[in-house]
């Protein structure tokens, strides 16, 4: 025997209250389902307390080198004043600080320079500003360049590949620090008159177009790997078959699939002008005295070590700390950008 089925006309009856809570919603969260990508490395970065810690004190010489001015207006000092001459008490007959550690005391807190007596924390600020100054804009330029040749040489292949193939070659093969070393002179004499002294600016133009044009080499080839790797995927094939145009395939397409390697080789290229720039500068082919720099006062520390080490300790540990956290944060990003090339 088959039981009834129910009418169509029946009413509806309730379910019994059991008391049961029900189950939560489903819906996406406020902001959407998912995170972004640039969420994602934001917060695998924040969890890397070396990378955090790094930015903080990168961040913190950038701040110092921009507000050098005012910093050093407040502090009641400057770096061309010779205070050890004009001043007595501070230099002894030698021209070395009379006063311990460098002359270190309430009114010069990281002492005085030996035989002029420049105040030393005003030209250290001077310093971190001249040479971050000089290896920002550096990796700017060569990162932009680097960018237009590798994606060009990438996407259009062919001879264009194999020229700038050769070119890059040459670039990484050449001794760039020997030619500036060799070259500097001669590109002076020519634009500078024998009874002149060279201008501070030359100078600063000279060594970022030498850097730059010696430093791009390494992130195009880079990037035209990476492009020769994307251009054969199917959503650059499918924009092809759209009709879209290079430039459009080229920034909607390609661009935003390379910053993690962009990314990641300025935040590692910017330390190393920083030394390249300082070492220039102490073998007396970048920044000369009385311009404030790392690697003049290196230079000059070198000098003096032996009676005082106190003048050499200051920019010798800044320029290191900085070049330690600048690369400890370009770990930090690449990670963040790139879980599957953690350490």
């Amino acid at each position: 025997m088959t039981s009834p089925t129910p009418s169509a006309a029946a009413p509806f009856e309730a379910a019994p209250d059991t008391g049961a809570v029900p189950p939560a919603s489903t819906a996406p969260p406020r902001g959407g389902g998912t995170r972004s990508p640039g969420r994602i490395a934001w917060r695998r970065f924040r969890r890397d307390r070396a990378g955090v810690v790094s930015a903080y004190i990168v961040l913190l010489f950038f701040v110092a080198g921009i507000g050098a001015p005012l910093i050093a207006k407040v502090y009641g000092k400057d770096p061309y004043t010779t205070y050890g001459q004009n001043q007595p008490g501070l230099l002894n007959q030698f021209g070395f600080p009379i006063a311990p550690n460098g002359g270190i005391s309430g009114d010069f807190w990281f002492g005085v320079e030996p035989q002029l007596g420049r105040d030393v924390l005003t030209l250290l600020l001077y310093g971190i500003r001249n040479s971050l100054l000089i290896a920002t804009a550096t990796t700017l330029l060569v990162t932009a360049l680097g960018i237009t040749v590798g994606i060009t040489a990438g996407y259009l292949g062919g001879r264009v590949d194999n020229l700038v193939g050769r070119i890059v070659d040459i670039l990484l093969a050449f001794p760039s620090t020997l030619f500036f070393i060799a070259m500097w002179p001669v590109l002076i004499s020519i634009l500078v008159r024998p009874d002149q002294n060279t201008p501070t600016w030359l100078t600063v133009v000279s060594l970022i177009a030498v850097m730059t044009a010696f430093g791009w080499a390494p992130i195009a080839r880079l990037l035209r790997g990476e492009v020769l790797a994307l251009r054969e995927r199917e959503f650059v094939e499918a924009a092809k078959v759209t009709g879209a145009s290079a430039a459009r395939i080229v920034f909607r397409e390609l661009l935003p699939n390379l910053w993690t390697p962009i990314l990641v080789q300025a935040t590692l290229a910017l330390p190393m002008y920083v030394t390249t720039e300082a070492a220039l500068a102490f073998l007396g082919v970048g920044l000369s005295d009385p311009t404030p720099d790392w690697g003049v006062m290196i230079q000059r520390g070198a000098q003096v070590y032996q009676n005082d080490i106190t003048y050499m300790l200051f920019p010798g540990l800044s320029m290191v700390i900085f070049v330690i956290a600048f690369n400890l944060l370009g770990d930090s990003v690449r990670d963040a950008l790139d879980p599957k090339a953690r350490r």
